[in-house]
């Protein structure tokens, strides 16, 4: 059960992040779908390193540096998930705060369900 909320919760969120402007979606729900399980697994396997590399701008920002590095990994994601498109840098940051919320909603699901 957990797999497909997270799931879900990466379709919903880069779905979210098309509000954005310069961040376009053109697919179908098939590549919806393996757009959402290529950016899980983006997440698990390239965010704990890129998040660990960067601690030293981390401290000396004092936290701030974390929307620049969503945004440099939903770039990045962007060129490996078909059919999704990332303008620029601005737009990348905007996504990136986009799917910070998302993800926090679908974090607060989930310790939810834990307490049922």
């Amino acid at each position: 059960m957990r797999i497909l909320l997270a799931l879900a919760g990466n379709i919903l969120a880069l779905l979210a992040t098309t509000v954005v402007p310069g961040i376009h979606w053109n697919g179908n729900l098939l590549t919806l779908v393996i757009a959402g399980i290529l950016f899980g697994l983006f997440n698990a396997i390239v965010r704990p390193v890129a998040v660990v590399l960067s601690i030293p701008f981390l401290i000396v920002s004092l936290g701030l540096f974390y929307f620049v590095l969503n945004g440099i990994l939903l770039f990045i994601a962007a060129k490996i998930i078909p059919g999704y498109t990332v303008d620029g840098f601005i737009p990348a940051i905007l996504g990136g705060l986009v799917l910070m919320v998302v993800n926090w909603v679908f974090g607060a699901l989930k310790r939810e369900e834990r307490e049922d």
